[in-house]
């Protein structure tokens, strides 16, 4: 079995066409067909059944794909850590954010980072936690900025805590909400929540059942974006992490008290596999710049 029969079997098993896998991978039909025959032959077992309906997995095949991909991917971080570990003057960060971080936290550091390594790119990918968790298990991200307690019993995905945020009400300016309020006090607002699967949507509505009453929602499944300018138009109040309503100058935060509302920010990446070196960096920037940091609402951990 060699890594390139692999790559052209995880090939025709993505695209399900012997001839977009050959244009995919850069050899000819002939070629490509010629190695999963010698695959095929070397493993014992057909690895797909050829109809005119088109090509599908066999068993055997549906077994070795999730092999085979680990494989590609273990071997493209190596290529990219040996790269990496000769320089750091090229290189790519893959990294994911949740949509309050890509709002709050992330510019500025981004910023940072890209001012001391401006020739490493950066590929961003905005999702929800659980997404980041899925996304780094396939090894489809170097690192996630996600919120803890993470909704997976994968044992590859390591974390390591940065930041405790407050969370707080957002209202328009000129509101007649107090400075402070208690959890209790939501249950005679309309609240503007957020989509399903959002870690601020179970937040909010385990600590109103916690209080003893179902919030009264005025408007329901939007991103970070679309909640605060909802919430701009007067549809509602939302609670969001403190950060995000540093740069809403048309938003006042209330804070929740009885009790208090917070989330832990986490770093997080595949415990299998070293960090690559420019990821490395990254983290090593972040961390810094959040000794900038240092209030009542955010608290490095």
């Amino acid at each position: 079995m060699q890594f390139q029969q692999l790559s052209y079997f995880v090939a025709v098993a993505r695209t399900r066409h012997f001839t977009r896998a050959a244009e995919l991978t850069g050899v000819s039909q002939p070629s490509l067909s010629k190695q999963i025959r010698v695959l095929e032959n070397s493993l014992g077992t057909p690895l797909f059944v050829r109809n005119r309906g088109g090509i599908e997995l066999t068993s055997a095949g549906e077994a070795l794909l999730p092999h085979a991909q680990r494989i590609l991917i273990d071997v493209e971080s190596a290529e990219r850590t040996v790269h990496e570990v000769a320089t750091l003057r090229r290189g790519r960060v893959r990294m994911g954010a949740t949509p309050s971080l890509c709002e709050g936290l992330l510019p500025d550091a981004l910023t940072r980072f890209h001012g001391s390594y401006p020739d490493i790119d950066l590929e961003v990918q905005e999702a929800g936690s659980r997404v980041l968790t899925a996304e780094l298990s396939q090894g489809r991200l170097d690192v996630a900025l996600l919120i803890i307690p993470l909704h997976t019993t994968d044992p590859d995905i390591e974390t390591t805590p940065v930041l405790r945020e407050r969370l707080v009400l957002a209202s328009p300016v000129g509101s007649d909400l107090p400075d402070e309020m208690g959890v209790e006090a939501l249950r005679d607002l309309p609240l503007v929540m957020f989509r399903e699967g959002y870690d601020l949507r179970d937040v909010t509505l385990r600590a109103c059942a916690a209080a003893g009453f179902e919030p009264r929602l005025a408007v329901e499944g939007g991103e970070m974006s679309a909640v605060l300018r909802f919430v701009e138009a007067g549809l509602g109040y939302a609670v969001v992490p403190s950060m995000v309503l540093a740069t809403r100058q048309h938003l006042r935060a209330t804070q929740l008290v009885d009790p208090p509302l917070d989330r832990v920010i986490a770093m997080a990446h595949r415990s299998s596999e070293a960090l690559p070196l420019a990821a490395r960096a990254f983290k090593a920037e972040l961390l810094e710049h959040l000794t900038t940091f240092g209030t009542a609402d955010l608290q490095v951990v």
